[in-house]
């Protein structure tokens, strides 16, 4: 059976910002047809890549080849002022041509923008329909629909457009579960390649292969994002055997080295004692030292040879071992007991659900209805407004990830920053507790405005969990949101060493799924709190 045909082919591609920061150089490879999740670390290129080949950004070398034409959805679809839905569809020239020659225009301009496209609106209105989204009027401003009516309708766009290759920049980000699940469905009954960067592991798990862009090369692995981390596994395990195995053969080699050595030493010794004694005539002797002397440098000469082959070994297997590490790290007990009454939400309806000792609870439900407002109402132990469930929280100590990442002082250092809520803890010790959360070397001295995404995440969740004394309760609002999937698996490697309550807000099911909570509840718009597990 002959190979698919790519759908999208790079050669060499080089991308320099004008400043001179190189985020891509010379990457080379393809994607394939069908689907593809487009992963890798925050910072490594991903959404340029995207734009790169969606045409927006100019390769400063290299080449993109696509087999049709291509569409590029950003991850923002309402930036923008002004911005309305017949935007979000890409027909607003259509719409004006149309609207110009019904006021008596006759430019043959208007007409070529339009070809056949006299009912344009009827069909966006329709298509919008089977997609689940009603909206009468196109012309309403993006701001008055919700996030995920947004991402359907730029999606729908796409496909009124014609094109034959979507390149999709996080379209579930900031969607609740609704949201996500109409996207996903639309994305599913796209019928040509399409190419998405997420870190939504649903959407993930719904493509048919995975790229992985990593330190400026693409690497294509076949089928969902499972099997993907599977494969990398696998590889991790081998390169890790042939660590060991190089390690091994390198020690060989340098004790081969020394018992030569000590044998040559030993030579060396008895040649000059021969010397001495006189035990051969002056010219035998020298024959023999400078057989010796040959033989010997020979000798040396090749097992330093083996020991070089053999670290030249070690470095390629340790070049296969991926350094960004997991999370490891024990924290204080924060002395919870499994009796005490942690915190109290209540519904509108009057129904109070107790978070007590060490247990960790999920609040859900559509955007706007509340979730932030409930938490900050319990943090700052504010009554909440008529209408509106409320929280009290019966502990003192709690620590707080807000979806802002708002705790630090951009000005401050990273251990300035940490060394606030840690007063006591020795500067050294310190150290070494962000460096298990993999704040490490020279980062820990930076100003934290220096930081990137991902590397602030990891601080701000090093001043909520080192803090001392170690809060009771962590509250937890949309805390993967615009994370990469890795920083979210270091997430969870933190928070499964924290023995205190928790209460997370989230629309990532994946995370949800993992955290070991012990129950979930729905907010809705009325105020009411349901249990859903």
């Amino acid at each position: 059976m002959p190979a698919p045909v790519p759908s999208i082919v790079l050669h060499d591609l080089t991308f320099t910002w004008p400043d001179g920061h190189r985020v891509l150089d010379a990457v080379s490879g393809s994607f394939p047809p069908g689907s593809t999740g487009l992963v890798g670390l925050n910072g490594v290129g991903k959404s340029t890549l995207l734009r790169l080949i969606g045409g927006r950004l100019t390769p400063t070398s290299g080449s993109v080849q696509a087999a049709g034409v291509v569409d590029y959805l950003p991850q923002r679809t309402d930036a923008g002022p002004g911005r309305a839905v017949i935007d979000l569809l890409g027909i607003r020239s259509i719409v004006d041509a149309i609207a110009a020659v019904e006021r008596g225009e006759i430019d043959p301009a208007l007409f070529d923008t339009i070809d056949t496209h006299w009912d344009i609106e009827e069909q966006a209105a329709a298509a919008l329909s089977a997609a689940g989204v009603d909206i009468d009027d196109l012309h309403r401003p993006v701001s008055t629909i919700s996030g995920g009516e947004a991402m359907i309708a730029a999606l729908v766009g796409i496909r009124m457009r014609g094109a034959d290759i979507a390149l999709l920049d996080e379209p579930t980000n900031n969607l609740d579960a609704d949201g996500r699940a109409r996207v996903h469905e639309l994305i599913g009954a796209w019928n040509g390649p399409v190419i998405v960067v997420s870190h939504d592991l649903e959407l993930l798990e719904r493509m048919q292969s995975t790229a992985e862009l990593r330190a400026g090369s693409l690497t294509l692995y076949g089928g969902p994002y499972s099997v993907f981390r599977e494969q990398v596994a696998r590889e991790q395990e081998a390169a890790e055997r042939a660590v060991r195995s190089a390690e091994h053969a390198v020690r060989v080699e340098k004790r081969q080295r020394i018992a030569a050595a000590e044998r040559i030493a030993h030579s060396e010794r008895q040649g000059k004692k021969d010397a001495v004694n006189r035990k051969y005539i002056g010219a035998v002797v020298n024959d023999r030292r400078n057989s010796a002397e040959k033989t010997q440098g020979k000798l040396r000469g090749l097992l330093d040879d083996r020991i070089q082959s053999a670290q030249r070994s070690l470095h390629d297997a340790e070049s296969r071992i991926r350094d960004d590490d997991r999370v490891s790290i024990e924290l204080p007990d924060p002395a919870v007991p499994s009796g005490k009454r942690i915190a109290e939400l209540t519904g509108t309806d009057g129904r109070t659900m107790v978070l007590q000792g060490p247990e960790r609870i999920a609040i859900t439900g559509p955007k706007g209805v509340g979730k932030t407002t409930l938490l900050q109402g319990l943090i700052a132990g504010v009554a909440a407004a008529p209408g509106r469930a409320v929280a009290v929280a019966h502990v003192d100590r709690i620590g707080e990830l807000s979806q802002r990442l708002d705790n630090l002082d951009d000005a401050a250092s990273v251990i300035e920053n940490v060394a606030r809520v840690a007063p006591h803890m020795p500067r050294a010790e310190l150290r070494n507790q962000l460096a298990r959360l993999l704040a490490r070397g020279a980062m820990v001295d930076r100003p934290v405005g220096t930081l990137s995404g991902g590397e602030r995440f990891r601080v701000a969740l090093a001043h909520v969990l080192l803090a001392d004394p170690p809060p009771q309760l962590i509250v937890l609002d949309e805390p993967t949101n615009n994370l990469d999937l890795h920083t979210t698996e270091q997430l969870i490697d933190a928070l499964s060493a924290y023995r205190g309550a928790m209460i997370v807000v989230s629309h990532d099911r994946g995370l949800l799924d993992r955290l070991g909570l012990n129950a979930e509840f729905t907010l809705d718009a009325a105020g009411v709190l349901t249990p859903t597990r």
